[in-house]
């Protein structure tokens, strides 16, 4: 990268002497487009700036000069509109060929073929566009991009000095009116509080760097302290030794550590920036890599390089204050654009109520660590900084996926009363705990939860679940930065049975690929258009045999001396599960011809989750001893509607006859086997849905720990044969809105539905 940082000094040479100039703002832009052509050997070099709502051409050389303060776009219109509506770097050797792209006559630009555009970005936003462009078709060197986006970091600091963009703070006023923003559910819960941002924002008010090795000594001293801050709260994290949370904090710390990140910093001040600049220049082509990354997991690695270019950006700016360095003194919501796991540990957890991130994830490592810190956060909330302010009142309600900014009164009473009859019901459902979920008429129904962490298995005594009916052992592949050795695996599986005491744990076998791909696991695959149908699950372990393996050993050896239980995910035939289970078999025979003690019993199971085996569960049923029926994946291959698309969400329900009638076929095709039936997923954690399931035949549900109270308590005041009497009536003749039905006759009979 070394010609990169030459050709970006010396255009800053020249950059600089414009600047030093005393002509005017428009004699230096003219000035500027003439220093970048000259440095690229560009035929074509344009700067447009944010004026009046709308992207104007403020300086050219190449296109026509009449064009000049005439031609302009709107933010997403055209190339130059795309540029700046997604902050992103375009590099075409055919413009043309760009679905954006737009001809502007005035400009003469119709004999060019290459263009290469850089936002212009001041505080995150866009505020303008620098381009180059050729008549030959050809893409541009790394190198010219490289030059290209250091010209952008100059430009923004002299564009802004010189009064030349729209004031970006106007778009950003508030009045005392109520706002309501909504948002994806992260981690469930209700919060109230007052807003509070994670973080100030650190402008770059200096770009040009004098002294090249000051800069380099500083930002030196600032990944040193950076990287003690960060030893010091992986030691602090309270989550206890071996925690999945403490790999999470591992993988932060190996990007703090990371080499090839302190390296680019230090390419973009060898060309000639401020450690401020340099640390913004490559934490800009981070978000424009964001961007670009359909993978979640990659994603949220970047996040989490994110959040350390903010932290060693306000280390070397001398603004290392967060929110959480002042203090809360009072409950609050906490504000982010995004959140480190590192940085919320630093949060006192007696006052932090909750957090909003205007990006986000579910398998995000904060949403991990917010889970288990028990504290409801709501991710993909749009432009909420310009929408709140500091210290304003919120409502946070992550079931509902909402937020109340500035609410009135009636609707803050409102929200209290929730919150408080929440905590009454918890009450009443904590006394339920060592009662047994039994109908009225006395039909025992097992309640087990689903569970993916460690910590997730404490919830079995606090809610009082019958076991762990759904495992999911993918967890610890997805959090991890490599992938986890057989005896980390092994240590694992034996911490959660050790947790789970008496009561069974299924583990299910890792359900990785499709929209959960393992960034180190190299699978050659093309883009899959759906995932969910995809070389995922079984499919892959099997395909990846070596990754089995390791499991099933891992597995085995935990449960030494007492009962293992095993489940396939993502069965469509039954050769599939006996190749899975000839894994097993292969790793006990290794594990007896060296005298290993094994599990005194094994059970296996199948989830049904692909239509496809219910009509083979005939050849299955001998070989198993239970089967877990997913929900969640079953009703999205019955209506063929992808459960992430909400519009399909609200066209197809899950109290549908399709689905009831499937399940209870499943049922009646295994009387007479020794096989238990376990429906798992959100839909027996729904109130009406699992009333409904009970009725069909379905006696263990396996869900969310947080359902498993007010479940209890409604199964508690149900009648089992009024059900059955019920759910026959009306799959045999469905009524229009067969959900409404179900809920007048259930509240005429006056169940408890929560």
């Amino acid at each position: 990268m070394e010609s990169a940082a030459k050709s970006a000094r010396e255009i800053l040479t020249g950059l600089h002497d414009v600047m030093a100039s005393k002509v005017d703002a428009q004699a230096k832009l003219d000035r500027v487009v003439e220093v970048i052509g000259d440095a690229l050997t560009s035929e074509v070099c344009s700067i447009y700036l944010l004026r009046d709502g709308a992207l104007e051409l403020c300086a050219t050389l190449g296109l026509k000069e009449t064009a000049v303060h005439v031609t302009r776009l709107g933010s997403g219109e055209g190339l130059i509109g795309t540029i700046a509506q997604n902050v992103e770097t375009l590099n075409l050797d055919e413009a043309a060929s760009h679905p954006a792209f737009l001809y502007k006559p005035e400009t003469g630009e119709e004999s060019f073929h290459s263009f290469a555009g850089v936002p212009i970005v001041r505080s995150e936003n866009a505020v303008g566009v620098v381009s180059v462009q050729h008549v030959e078709p050809r893409r541009y060197d790394e190198v010219e991009i490289e030059a290209l986006q250091t010209v952008a970091m100059v430009l923004s600091e002299l564009i802004a000095n010189a009064g030349m963009i729209d004031d970006l703070s106007l778009g950003s006023t508030f009045d005392d009116t109520t706002a309501l923003l909504s948002g994806q559910p992260l981690v469930g819960g209700l919060a109230a509080g007052a807003a509070i941002f994670h973080q100030p924002n650190v402008r770059v008010e200096h770009v040009v760097a004098e002294d090249t090795e000051a800069e380099r000594q500083r930002v030196y001293s600032a990944f040193a302290k950076m990287r003690e801050q960060i030893d010091d709260m992986t030691k602090q994290a309270d989550f206890g030794a071996g925690s999945e949370h403490e790999e999470i904090l591992e993988t932060y710390k190996m990007f703090a550590y990371d080499e090839g990140w302190s390296r680019r910093i230090n390419e973009a001040i060898d060309s000639g920036l401020t450690a401020e600049a340099a640390i913004e220049r490559v934490q800009q082509r981070t978000r424009m890599r964001m961007r670009q990354i359909d993978d979640p997991l990659l994603a949220d690695r970047m996040h989490d390089l994110e959040d350390l270019s903010n932290r060693l950006m306000r280390i070397v700016a001398g603004k290392i204050g967060t929110a959480a360095k002042l203090g809360l003194t009072e409950d609050s919501i906490l504000i982010a654009r995004n959140l480190g796991p590192a940085e919320l540990l630093e949060y006192d957890k007696r006052r932090l109520r909750g957090v909003i991130l205007e990006e986000g994830s579910l398998t995000a490592h904060v949403t991990i660590v917010a889970r288990a810190m028990g504290i409801p956060v709501l991710g993909r909330v749009a432009d909420v900084r310009h929408k709140v302010r500091d210290g304003d009142m919120l409502l946070l309600n992550v079931e509902q996926k909402s937020i109340i900014a500035r609410p009135q009164q009636s609707a803050l009473d409102v929200f209290q009363a929730e919150l408080a009859d929440r905590q009454k019901k918890k009450a009443r459902y904590a006394e339920l705990r060592d009662v047994p979920a039994e109908t009225t008429d006395g039909t025992r129904i097992a309640l087990m939860i689903n569970a993916g962490l460690r910590d997730d298995v404490t919830a079995l005594s606090l809610a009082g679940a019958d076991g762990v009916g759904l495992f999911r052992t993918e967890f610890q592949f997805l959090i991890s930065a490599t992938l986890p050795q057989r005896e980390r695996q092994q240590r694992f599986y034996r911490e959660v049975m050790d947790a789970a005491g008496e009561k069974p744990v299924i583990f299910r076998t890792v359900d990785v690929g499709g929209d959960k791909a393992l960034p180190y696991l190299k699978i050659a695959s093309a883009k899959e258009e759906n995932p969910a149908l995809g070389w995922r699950a079984l499919r892959l372990a099997l395909d990846q045999e070596g990754l089995m393996k390791a499991q099933a050993r891992g597995l085995l050896e935990a449960a030494a001396g007492r009962t293992l239980h095993v489940m396939f995910p993502m069965v469509s035939e039954p050769w599939e599960f006996d190749q899975a289970k000839a894994i097993f078999d292969a790793q006990i025979a290794y594990l007896k011809g060296r005298k290993r003690q094994l599990p005194t019993h094994i059970r296996y199971g199948v989830m049904l989750e692909v239509p496809a085996l219910a009509e083979t569960l005939d050849l299955i049923l001998p070989k198993i001893d239970f089967i877990s029926i997913g929900t969640n994946d079953l009703t999205q291959f019955l209506f063929a509607a992808d459960r992430a698309d909400p519009r399909l969400a609200e066209r197809y329900d899950w109290f549908s006859p399709a689905i009831f009638r499937f399940i209870r076929r499943v049922l009646k095709t295994c009387e007479g086997h020794d096989v238990d039936i376990t429906v798992c997923g959100e839909m027996g954690g729904r109130p009406l849905e699992a009333l409904a399931l009970i009725g069909i035949g379905i006696r263990r549900l396996s869900i969310t720990p947080a359902a498993i109270g007010s479940i209890k308590a409604m199964i508690r005041t149900a009648d089992q044969g009024e059900l059955t009497k019920k759910m026959d009536e009306l799959l045999a003749n469905p009524s229009e809105n067969m959900r409404q039905t179900f809920r007048d006759w259930v509240e005429a009979k006056g169940i408890e539905t929560g």
